[in-house]
């Protein structure tokens, strides 16, 4: 197939399929550019597809992005005299806004800070930033780009956050076609605030959704925008994912998954209250395909007859697990849990886990290594006697798979000592393994 489209004169089509596979690989991708104008013009969108995604002090790229500002909006920002003057929009090489396909207000309001700060000693106003941030969704929302996802973080709150972030989403709403076709959305939001009826027309404007991300303690919130008449995605949408969310007093979880037709994957990650959460999940009348459950010291799950439940249901699903506490003196039962019910999983992250309960986490790696593929275990007490941490090392070896794609240990132990656990280990192939604490 790859000969026959090279002698047919496909040999774009080609070279992009290779340059796809370095979307996040942005230092390959700049060299693509600098080969010749075929390979810059294939791999120009792909670097501006997310160019808010990474956090550094260089954010110059925004200076590009006003380059291909309309004239009246070239205008406002020159009246203000603090950026240069801004060039013609022809003598840009590349129509850089309809290349980005991920949104997120909170990443392009800190870049826009960052770049502000780094370039332009001066003080700039509040009124100067918010018409850079909105000249920069106008331009977006010109070019008519294909968004993909969106994302509204708000992690803190205050007046100039209020006042940003409404004119923002005002102008965002101006245009439905803007967003009513993305297909991953987020939602981080912290506080309280005035942007309820905004969010919630962005969720009444969906028609393709897929996946949404609900983050933080505005479960309310995000509860009246998914049983709302105006939700019209229980037919597309496929994956929740519930971040940091605390369940307690929500009881309307079954209302709004039994609505929910084609959902594949729901994603429990750092949540809290959830006994609650579970009370309500076990009484669903249709499958419920539990991905992934992150739990630390907060996750109130009492009693573990619960989780038993739990487990029993959607034990089956279970994809990815991971732990992360101080101290819980019934992480032994939830481990023996997940060992006795849950056979699929390819992620474990076992974080603050004691001495004592290392055979138990032996037990459960030996009954998933068959789908196994990402492990991390932290040692709590890893100051401890020195036979323990060799038994440790010399038993881990043993039950490991034949083979990980990430594989991470953080544990105090001498160099030479680590030698126990390489031998133990040497029919196990780890494309990335990373040692921690290393005495």
């Amino acid at each position: 197939m790859s000969c026959s489209k090279i002698f047919s004169g496909d040999l774009p089509e080609l070279i992009y399929e290779i340059i796809k596979n370095f979307q996040n690989d942005y230092s390959t991708l700049y060299s693509c550019v600098l080969i010749n104008r075929l390979w810059c013009r294939l791999a120009i969108p792909l670097l501006w597809e997310n160019p808010f995604s990474y956090f550094t002090n260089n954010c110059n790229f925004i200076e590009v992005y006003l380059q291909n500002l309309n004239d009246d909006l070239k205008t406002k920002i020159n009246e203000y005299q603090i950026i240069d003057y801004l060039l013609p929009s022809n003598k840009v090489l590349f129509n850089y806004p309809s290349f980005i396909r991920y949104l997120n207000i909170y990443k392009i309001i800190i870049s826009i800070e960052r770049w502000l700060k780094s370039n332009y000693k001066t003080s700039t106003t509040p009124e100067f930033k918010i018409l850079i941030n909105i000249s920069l969704i106008k331009s977006f929302i010109e070019n008519k780009v294909n968004l993909h996802t969106f994302e509204i973080e708000i992690i803190s709150y205050n007046n100039y956050d209020d006042k940003i972030y409404d004119n923002i989403l005002e102008i965002i709403l101006q245009d439905s076609n803007f967003i009513n076709n993305i297909k991953n959305l987020k939602f981080s939001i912290l506080s309280s605030n005035t942007l309820i009826e905004h969010i919630s027309q962005i969720t009444s404007s969906q028609q393709n959704l897929k996946r949404i991300l609900l983050g933080y303690n505005n479960l309310y919130l995000y509860q009246s925008l998914l049983l709302s008449k105006e939700f019209n995605c229980s037919n597309t949408l496929n994956t929740i994912i519930f971040y940091y969310v605390d369940f307690k007093g929500i009881n309307n979880l079954v209302e709004i998954f039994e609505k929910l037709n084609v959902l594949e994957s729901v994603h429990i990650i750092y949540c809290i209250s959830l006994d609650s959460f579970i009370q309500q999940i076990i009484n669903l009348t249709k499958p419920f395909k539990l991905k992934s459950l992150y739990l630390y010291r907060k996750w109130n799950i009492n009693p573990l007859q619960l989780l038993l439940q739990l487990l029993q249901k959607c034990g089956n699903y279970l994809e990815n697990l991971g732990y992360n506490s101080n101290y819980s003196p019934s992480l032994r039962q939830l481990l023996e849990l997940i060992t006795k019910y849950c056979r699929n999983i390819k992620v474990l992250s076992l974080f603050g886990v004691e001495a004592h309960i290392i055979p138990t986490v032996f037990d459960l790696i030996e009954n998933i290594k068959q789908n196994l593929n990402y492990l991390s275990i932290d040692i709590k007490g890893f100051r401890a006697d020195y036979n323990v941490k060799l038994l440790i090392l010399q038993n881990l070896g043993k039950a490991l798979p034949s083979k990980l794609e990430y594989l991470g240990l953080f544990i105090y132990v001498k160099a030479n000592n680590f030698e126990v656990f390489l031998k133990n280990s040497h029919d196990t192939f780890s494309k990335k393994l990373v040692i921690n604490n290393l005495e």
